[in-house]
């Protein structure tokens, strides 16, 4: 388990809201055994894959369906209590804890898939179906639902979040493939976004105001997303080279070049060594892209044939091939769980995570500058990127106890992100704001917009009970 910090040095002190009594009774009244006041249940969903401490909930109602949440967030709204939203607790930036208390909501068992119209390539969600869940469920349809940010997260809480992953340089976010949404407002109000068609000027454009609002605006209970054809073909491979810079300076020229990769991911020596020892690899212990290619087999051929290609100009070698769908998952799942093997490496460690992205033509810049200020640090690390789409991803593994490995950590996140805004780029590329991002929001959008997030907020949600203390502080 990746070991807690204190808050105190990352955000604004914030006060603890008293939980009334009353609403806890009028929350066991409705819910029966479905609302829990157990200390385990409430730590459990105190607490997310950030490395912040803060005290649990009140209380953990588990909800079953849009009724169920609704009238949760209505008594908390008649007690003026906050209402946190759950889904796995995959999140990365703090976004499930519970720092002005309140009560969490459990979405995970509204599991079902509601509606599949393969003909539309569109399907209908509750927020607790998982990616994997989801095209399980669909496999038979020809169809699959692209995003893969890496854990098995619900679909509500990758919508809250506006996650992305491994597949974004081909098919987007969650921003682009989130058509509609039902959702509980801070009322208890059910409202709908969008449609199923697959453009609107009806209107502004609500569903995106609530894709990557973070459970600040209301709870997702149902979600309607694009999906798209199995590819034909598919090809994995790795390709070793002498640097980082050569492989980064590689994925720049594929991208500029318009090739139709899939997946591009970026993982340095370090991390090479990190997943041989974790999921008993042999891969080269050198800088190392991954990649995919997705289309006809034709397509596919020619898009690997060209990489290839553009690899060799840089010094690339060895190129390997993962074509059968056994090999091809052995090498994702070794590169998604890149970060529970980097924990293992240093026992007792903890990570502080970084994603920031700009745009490709500034990504050699932005990343080299970066490992030599991490490497002349001294802390252990790991390095993996969606260099694809110029997002990339430092993890900076601390000992708990050593105060001043964490201060040289936040340094060196303060440095890249900093670095990463000169060049056009954000604070976040897909983990969200969080508690971690507050101060760099402010860098990245400005106060003037930073404050007309605040006015929406507190228009939609005048006594900030949802998900409170998170992006901005009011």
């Amino acid at each position: 388990m990746n070991a807690p910090a204190a808050l105190t040095h990352l955000v604004p002190e914030v006060q603890q809201r008293e939980v009334p009594a009353a609403l806890l009774e009028a929350l066991k009244k409705r819910f029966g055994d479905r609302c829990s006041t157990a200390l385990a249940v409430r730590e459990q969903h105190g607490r997310d894959e950030s490395s912040f401490q803060a005290p649990p909930p009140a209380a953990v109602v588990f909800a079953e369906s849009t009724q169920d949440v609704a009238d949760a967030v209505r008594l908390a709204s008649q007690h003026g209590t906050p209402v946190i939203p759950f889904g796995v607790g995959s999140s990365l930036e703090g976004h499930l804890l519970a720092v002005q208390g309140g009560i969490s909501v459990d979405v995970q068992r509204m599991n079902k898939v509601l509606a599949v119209n393969a003909e539309d390539l569109t399907v209908t969600v509750q927020p607790g179906v998982t990616r994997k869940q989801v095209n399980d469920e669909i496999r038979s349809t020809g169809l699959f639902f692209p995003i893969d940010p890496g854990a098995d997260a619900s679909l509500g809480g990758m919508s809250a979040t506006r996650a992305s992953g491994t597949n974004a340089v081909r098919y987007g976010t969650m921003r682009e493939n989130v058509l509609a949404l039902e959702v509980v407002t801070a009322s208890g109000e059910v409202i709908r976004t969008g449609t199923r068609a697959k453009k609107s000027s009806a209107g502004y454009d609500l569903t995106r105001l609530f894709v990557g609002s973070e459970g600040t605006l209301g709870v997702i209970t149902e979600v309607t997303l694009r999906l798209y054809p199995i590819p034909e073909a598919i090809s994995a491979a790795t390709c070793s080279f002498p640097s980082i810079e050569a492989a980064v300076r590689t994925t720049i020229q594929v991208i500029q070049l318009g090739v139709p990769i899939a997946r591009v991911e970026l993982i340095d020596v370090n991390t090479v060594r990190m997943v041989n020892a974790h999921s008993k690899l042999n891969l080269r212990e050198e800088p190392m892209l991954l990649m995919e290619f997705h289309g006809s087999p034709a397509g596919v051929k020619e898009q690997a044939e060209t990489v290839q290609e553009i690899a060799a100009e840089f010094g690339g070698k060895a190129f390997e091939w993962a074509v059968t769908p056994e090999e091809r998952t052995r090498l994702w799942t070794a590169r998604h769980n890149a970060y529970f093997a980097a924990i293992q490496s240093r026992p007792g460690c903890r990570a502080i995570s970084t994603d920031t992205c700009v745009p490709i033509s500034r990504l050699a810049d932005c990343l080299l500058d970066s490992v030599a200020e991490a490497d002349a640090s001294g802390i252990p690390y790991f390095l993996v990127g969606h260099v694809g789409d110029g997002n990339f991803h430092f993890g900076y593994l601390l000992d708990p106890d050593d105060p001043k490995e964490r201060a040289t950590a936040e340094d060196l996140n303060h440095k890249l992100v900093s670095r990463a805004l000169a060049l056009g780029g954000t604070c976040t590329g897909e983990h969200g704001v969080g508690l971690h991002k507050m101060g760099f929001l402010v860098d990245e959008a400005g106060a003037g917009a930073v404050d007309m997030m605040r006015t929406i907020k507190r228009a939609l949600d005048p006594k900030n009970i949802m998900n409170p203390g998170k992006i901005f502080s009011l």
